[in-house]
């Protein structure tokens, strides 16, 4: 990790305190040049900017880092500093850039301006990003309409639609549900690096590098801003040397973008009671681990696209495979298994590894090698889960709320189509006097939730196993399309699916070949994972006398299976009693554990901001 700070000289205390709060955290990863940085000083000026420039995989990224309009608003409190905006957007993915863009957009059509900022935990905006990702560029089309000529890092056309359901040794072929003419199979993370510039260009403030860790209120229990996390707090939450208080950013109106599970967003809900508010079943969640090769030239098809069913996953769980030709022969590869899933034993790392030995894949990655390794979960509530996206002072958007469409394996254009209709609703809020509940009414009219509701009983279908899932879903793709007259409901919230240890047998896993399955610590690496190792664990235990009391005897330990990152393991203490270990340090930030811990027991809480997963092409 290594920090860059501008070259400030300032005249005045405020840019002093400028530049000790502002820094630029900067990982340096694989396949990421820095080609240049600069600070230049203006005339009648004290403020300088930054031109961060690099350059990956061919495509060229600048950024400009101007802190002017920042610094007009800044302001000194005995404790923390405090900022003021019109609107604080957390969370720079396709949810919150889009809604920056629009707000910027709306006010250019109108000869008006509002303050939007936009704060990012990642060390720069799509560190954070992971996603398959076969791209409807619907959404993209109504916002950036000229997206093409502006050099968006969008390149390749899906050519071929395959749909395999898988044994253990044979792949049978079968029609393809999903209709994915016009779309785009692209990388995530390098997509919103994009609309970050596009955004910056409009007069959007991005502050990548901070973690909002905390929800402000007013004396009407309103919402006005949320506050960054300290900086410099030792492991034992002692002060060190280069201490920084957290920052305060206020906003008339704040839109919570974090993405799925988001650790602010789920106080949210929970405090305002917004799953009530709308008669919203839980959320049921995923987790999708993806890895990024690059393969021989001659196995490389740009443009296929290829999902399975059946094994190695059992029959009464839900999850599947993808396979995407990317560009520059690189393809993206990876599973998705449903968190509902009931064998404390099964471990999705594993099961994706052995995945790839299947006699159908093996060949394709054989003699290629992994550009990068990550993971996160996914919403698949789908329509019977979405909360009441309004509370007091703001808005879910994206993946906070939960719009991912589970047949279409699609969650960026609905995410994106959501940002878009709160940037109305908040701009209708300064300059016509609406409420922001005008974003419920927007949204229920928009082509999201008639998308959404037409998805809605797919993914509960397989609550009943694979096979009548599949019946029920073709029947409802094929005959009634989406019009099934009844919804069905999901089952029970996945930590509460985990079955006791006695009732399964543990599973037996390939050791890894180093060819096309690799040991966990290996993967890591591939992450470009960095957290600074002295500062408070950021994953917490409400009780810490579950997991020796519950979680390890009755379960079996399912933490040390279901993290993709071996955040936690069981060891032994100096009595030879098995405790359990936590690697704050390994964690991608994908929220498993948040989830899928039988008790509830793990409260996952941001780290110092900049730290987490590195990712540049997923």
């Amino acid at each position: 990790m290594h920090r860059l700070f501008f070259s400030l000289y300032p005249k005045s205390t405020h840019l002093k305190k400028l530049k000790r709060t502002l820094s630029l955290k900067i990982q340096r990863y694989p396949h990421h040049e820095f080609r240049h940085f600069q600070s230049c000083i203006h005339d009648n000026s004290s403020l300088s900017f930054g031109v961060h420039e690099t350059i990956e995989n061919g495509i060229r990224f600048s950024r400009v880092f101007s802190f002017s309009s920042f610094f007009r608003r800044f302001s000194s409190e005995a404790s923390r500093e405090s900022l003021e905006f019109d609107v604080v957007v957390v969370g720079a993915g396709p949810a919150g850039l889009s809604a920056a863009i629009r707000l910027k957009q709306l006010c250019k059509e109108s000869d008006t301006d509002l303050s939007v900022c936009v704060v990012e935990k990642g060390a720069e905006v799509g560190a954070h990003i992971l996603s398959g990702n076969v791209f409807e560029p619907r959404a993209l089309n109504e916002l950036l309409p000229r997206w093409k000529e502006d050099g968006a890092p969008i390149e390749i056309p899906v050519s071929s639609d395959k749909f395999w359901f898988l044994t253990q040794d044979r792949a049978f072929s079968l029609p393809p549900p999903f209709d994915n003419h016009g779309n785009y199979v692209i990388s995530l993370s390098q997509l919103v690096r994009w609309m970050g510039t596009k955004a910056e260009e409009l007069g959007v403030e991005i502050y990548p590098g901070f973690a909002a860790s905390e929800i402000l209120y007013d004396a009407n229990n309103r919402v006005v801003g949320v506050v960054t996390n300290d900086m410099g707090v030792a492991r034992d939450g002692s002060k060190k040397e280069n201490f920084q208080h957290g920052v305060e950013l206020k906003g008339r109106i704040t839109l919570l973008a974090e993405g799925c599970r988001g650790s602010i967003s789920q106080k949210i809900i929970r405090d305002h009671k917004l799953r009530l508010k709308a008669h919203a079943e839980n959320q049921t969640y995923a987790l999708g681990i993806k890895e990024v090769w690059e393969v021989d030239d001659a196995k490389h098809k740009p443009g296929l696209v290829l999902h399975t069913l059946g094994w190695p996953l059992d029959h009464k769980t839900y999850g599947g495979t993808f396979l995407y030709h990317m560009k520059d022969r690189q393809v993206s590869i990876g599973l998705v298994v449903a968190l509902n899933y009931q064998n404390p034993y099964l471990n999705p790392y594993e099961e994706f590894q052995k995945f790839k030995q299947h006699p159908s894949i093996r060949p394709l990655l054989e003699g290629g090698n992994v550009l990068q390794y990550g993971a996160r979960t996914l919403n698949e509530g789908g329509f019977q889960s979405i909360p009441y996206p309004v509370f007091p002072g703001g808005a879910l958007i994206g993946c906070s709320a939960g719009f991912l469409n589970v047949p279409k394996i699609k969650g960026s254009h609905t995410a994106m189509k959501s940002g878009m209709l709160a940037a109305e609703a908040a701009f209708n809020v300064f300059h016509r006097g609406a409420e922001m509940d005008t974003y419920w009414d927007l949204l229920r009219k928009s082509w999201v939730w008639e998308e959404l509701h037409r998805a809605r009983n797919y993914r509960p279908a397989f609550e009943y196993g694979l096979i009548p899932g599949l019946a029920i879903s073709a029947l409802e793709h094929y005959i009634f399309r989406g019009r099934l007259p009844l919804t069905l409901k999901h089952g029970k919230p996945d930590h509460e699916a985990t079955y006791v240890a006695a009732a399964h047998k543990p599973i037996v896993y390939p050791k890894p070949d180093g060819v096309v399955s690799f040991d966990l610590l290996t993967s890591l690496y591939r992450s470009n994972t960095n957290h600074d190792h002295d500062q408070p664990v950021h994953l917490r235990l409400k009780d810490p006398s579950i997991p020796q009391l519950v979680n390890l005897p009755q379960y079996a330990g399912p933490e040390s299976r279901y993290c993709p990152a071996r955040v936690y393991e069981y060891v032994a203490d100096e009595k030879g009693c098995m405790k359990l270990q936590i690697n704050a340090q390994n964690c991608l930030h994908c929220k498993a554990c948040d989830i899928k811990d039988p008790k509830q027991n793990i409260e996952w809480n941001v780290p110092e901001g900049g730290g987490g997963p590195g990712y540049t092409i997923m």
